[in-house]
Parts: structure tokens; C-alpha cells; sequence
């Protein structure tokens, strides 16, 4: 495996969440603290000045809007022209401090990408915690309202669905069908796309997993699913990922894991060119196959 041109680079802007979801592989969490500092923040803005050809800004956590210096990240990378997406858990638009943050998201024309696991109340709640599903209904009619998911907005509102349990996500149209009746019909919920992604063997879920009894069985439906098709479109060929030290990963999943890849431990403050990169092998694990099975994974969605 080798990577080609970057042209995103993902930072996990902090660990601090509202939520504390069983699938989440960087276990945030309330009581997380762990976050990138404002001279990592201002670092990511040189890159992204000096990288011209990295388009997109995926910020990431936790829940990124916790973090004190979000707001001057998303800003400073759009005056930068990159598109900025925003991971978003949708309850966040609940907290204290958070009561103006869609509307800025909005103003600065960021797109997000929105969890929401099941477009029933019993999936979400079994899987992220009583009251989240009615949060995140009435914070996508918000989004709604201020334009997110509308035509000809430009306001990119897309939703994430991945499995309640140990099994492939299904068909990714189909499912975008059937979420688009579902939310549309009781909520009057609009969206753009519906992302489908695999639930990777790796922390909370892997411990769930060993929990049950369902890890070896969970390796082998990855495995013997394993799609070679996927390769060439997994995320890590054309995506970066931060961490909150700065420390440079090929995914996000590889970061949780504390995987770097070969060669010497780089951050942030090691490379001024990112196109260096292009080239370089990629690190690789059992978990890999995630994102390989099947359908294929990345945090776009469905490979294939």
C-alpha cells in the first residue's frame, strides 16, 4: 500500500465529547481532556496556506465544536478557500456555549457530516444513549431550516450510519431510500447523501466484541468479505490524519491505535511539503479489513 496525492487532511481536534457512544473507536467522552493546542491549531492553518493542493479540512473529535479554538480553525481555513467539514454529533447543538453554532457553521458555509446510526429511536438509543435520537431529530430540522440539505443551498448536509451490531452495514442507496422515507415522512427531514461505515474491530467496539464472545467470528465475516475492488479507493491513499499532539497518522482508525506509519514518528512541525508524502507506504492491521470488506468503508461513505 502506498499513498498518493494528499488532498485531505483530518485533524482529531480533541477528545472531549458530550457522548460517550459504544461503536466510538477514539473513546471519547466527557471526561476526556486531550486536545490539540492553539500552536497546533495555527500550524494546520501554514499547512493548508503552503499545501495548496490539500482541498478539504476534516475536523474531527470528540465533538470538535467543544474545543476553544474551533471556530478560529474554521474560520482561518475557509478564508483560505478549503472546503471544511464538520463531524458533528448533532446533540451538541444542545449544550451550554453551543446555542449560535449551527448558524455559524452555516455563515461560514461549512459542510457537515452528521451521526445519526438508525433512523428508528430504539437503534440510536441502544447505541448512543437515552434522549440522543429526539436531539438529533430536532437539530437536523434546525440544520433544515437554516438551508443545510436544501437545493441549491450549498450547504452540504450528509448523515452516517453504521451497524448496531456485528455485521456488514447493508446497501448504501438502498438504505439512503429508506432513511430519506423514513425522516422525510415523520420528521420532514431533508439530507443530501447517507454514508454507510463499518464498524472497525478496534477499542470499545473490539472490547464489546471480546464482551460477547463475537470478535473471532465479527474478523472472519471481515475477512471472508474482503473486497480487492476497495483498494485503490480507501481513504488513506488521499487522506492524512492529525492527532491531537499532532503526530501524523494514515487514517483515523490508525491514529486510535497509535499506528503511525513507516519509518520515524512525524508531526505536524516536521514537513513544510506535503506532497513528500506521495509515495510512502501505509500501515496496515487485521483491522484494515473494515474498511476493505463488503461494500468497502471510508469517512465518505461506501467504496463501492
Amino acid at each position: 500500500m502506498r499513498r498518493g496525492r494528499v488532498t485531505t487532511l483530518q485533524l482529531n481536534i480533541g477528545l472531549r465529547c458530550n457522548l460517550a457512544c459504544h461503536h466510538c473507536h477514539v473513546e471519547s467522552g466527557p471526561k476526556r481532556t486531550e486536545r490539540i493546542d492553539r500552536r497546533g491549531i495555527e500550524r494546520i492553518l501554514e499547512l493548508l496556506e503552503r499545501n495548496p493542493g490539500v482541498e478539504t479540512l476534516d475536523i474531527t473529535g470528540g465533538a470538535p465544536e467543544l474545543h476553544p479554538d474551533f471556530r478560529d480553525l474554521v474560520r482561518g481555513a475557509r478564508a483560505l478557500g478549503r472546503r471544511v467539514i464538520d463531524r458533528c454529533n448533532l446533540t451538541i447543538l444542545f449544550e451550554p456555549g453551543q446555542a449560535d453554532t449551527d448558524a455559524f457553521l452555516a455563515d461560514q458555509g461549512v459542510g457537515i457530516v452528521a451521526s445519526l446510526p438508525c433512523h428508528s429511536l430504539e437503534n440510536v438509543e441502544r447505541q448512543r444513549g437515552r434522549g440522543v435520537f429526539d436531539r438529533s431529530i430536532r437539530a437536523l430540522q434546525r440544520l433544515n431550516a437554516l438551508g443545510y440539505g436544501q437545493p441549491g443551498s450549498g450547504l452540504e448536509l450528509d448523515l452516517i450510519y453504521n451497524p448496531v451490531g456485528p455485521f456488514l452495514p447493508p446497501s448504501q442507496p438502498a438504505l439512503e431510500d429508506d432513511y430519506r422515507n423514513e425522516l422525510g415522512k415523520r420528521f420532514g427531514i431533508v439530507f443530501d447523501r447517507l454514508l454507510t461505515i463499518t464498524n472497525m474491530p478496534i477499542k470499545r467496539f473490539a472490547h464489546e466484541l471480546l464482551r460477547d464472545g463475537e470478535y473471532e467470528s465479527y474478523m472472519g465475516l471481515l475477512v471472508n468479505h474482503f473486497n480487492a475492488a476497495n483498494v485503490e479507493r480507501l481513504m488513506c491513499r488521499n487522506l492524512i490524519s492529525i492527532g491531537h499532539d499532532g503526530t501524523i497518522y494514515d487514517c483515523d482508525f490508525n491514529q486510535a491505535l497509535g499506528l503511525p506509519p513507516p519509518g520515524p514518528r512525524r508531526t505536524i512541525f516536521d514537513l513544510e511539503d506535503l506532497d513528500a508524502l506521495e509515495g510512502n507506504r501505509i500501515s496496515t492491521a487485521p483491522h484494515c479489513f473494515g474498511c476493505t470488506s463488503g461494500a468497502g468503508s471510508s469517512c465518505g461513505g461506501a467504496l463501492s
